[in-house]
């Protein structure tokens, strides 16, 4: 195994929109550099990076508190370290068409292969809870237009994400789809349908298309191979591992604030062997001393 210094060159949009063309691609979220390379490790082509993550990583709620900076940062340090390429939840793109290109300028030098950008009214809310509010189909429109004009490479992904399902119908969600697609969106996101037929209908009516699998929401959990041969292209599991990663945070202080040592749960825990695998602890080290028997030579 090369080390991962020299071998985490990020694969980029173009290899996304490869694995596209091949059959659907699952996306797990991704919150850290760590859960990239474990992802990336149990043989996921790509990743998502959910703006509730990143909220929710620093202790906040996803209610456009997180900015543009802190996102960008994010991606950066994920992507440095992974080769997933990695689609990234924008939001409503930072405020208006001007920070939309800006965002799309951003997103991309910072090494994302894709970003998704919603038709909500700001302060944006989770898909899944009450109380959205949407902004006009036209004004989504000159968005949609907007980044994909910012762009520098034609493979980086601009997916659009409607929440109009909750506010405006099925009906009426379908029909912004189809004028996103016309505004030049690579993907549409239908954001909280209600059920499989609501899922399997709209992709008749509309393609690509992203499926949102997140928990204890609005949407059944169904099968990425069920959403694949419905015709979505993109499945995205935005929190599933964050949400196991904070039971178990919760679950383990519990445990040592009441035992106060870790002796009778030491199976819980990722062994230090296994993390330096994951890291590349010897890599880095081997790494090290050949750049400085190399100074010795010389």
């Amino acid at each position: 195994m090369m080390s991962r210094l020299r071998d985490n060159i990020n694969l980029g949009p173009s290899y996304l929109r490869e694995e596209i063309k091949k059959g659907y691609v699952m996306a797990p979220g991704i919150f850290s550099g760590i859960s990239a390379i474990i992802a990336e490790r149990a043989g996921f082509k790509a990743g998502y990076i959910s703006g509730s993550g990143i909220a929710g990583m620093m202790g906040l709620p996803d209610l456009s508190l997180t900015t543009l900076t802190e996102v960008v940062d994010e991606v950066r340090k994920i992507v440095s370290i992974s080769k997933l390429p990695v689609i990234v939840d924008v939001d409503t793109g930072f405020g208006e068409t001007l920070n939309v290109i800006r965002t799309v300028r951003m997103l991309e030098s910072a090494g994302a292969s894709g970003i998704h950008i919603e038709d909500q009214e700001l302060p944006k809310k989770c898909g899944h809870l009450p109380g959205k509010k949407v902004i006009s189909a036209e004004d989504m429109q000159k968005k949609i237009m907007a980044a994909v004009d910012a762009r520098k490479n034609d493979d980086f992904l601009i997916i659009a994400r409607t929440d109009s399902r909750a506010v405006e119908g099925f009906d009426r969600a379908v029909e912004r789809g189809k004028m996103y697609i016309e505004s030049g969106a690579d993907m549409i996101f239908p954001e909280a349908l209600e059920n499989e037929n609501e899922f399997r209908e709209y992709a008749k009516n509309v393609k690509p298309l992203l499926a949102n699998m997140t928990e204890f929401g609005k949407s059944p959990l169904i099968t990425a191979k069920e959403l694949g041969e419905m015709g979505y292209s993109i499945i995205i599991f935005p929190l599933t591992a964050f949400r196991a990663h904070l039971l178990t945070i919760e679950k383990i202080y519990n445990l040592l604030a009441k035992e106060e040592t870790q002796r009778n749960f030491i199976e819980k825990l990722m062994t230090r062997q296994k993390f330096y695998e994951y890291i590349g602890y010897d890599d880095y080290e081997k790494e090290d001393m050949e750049l400085f028997m190399k100074k010795l030579i010389k």
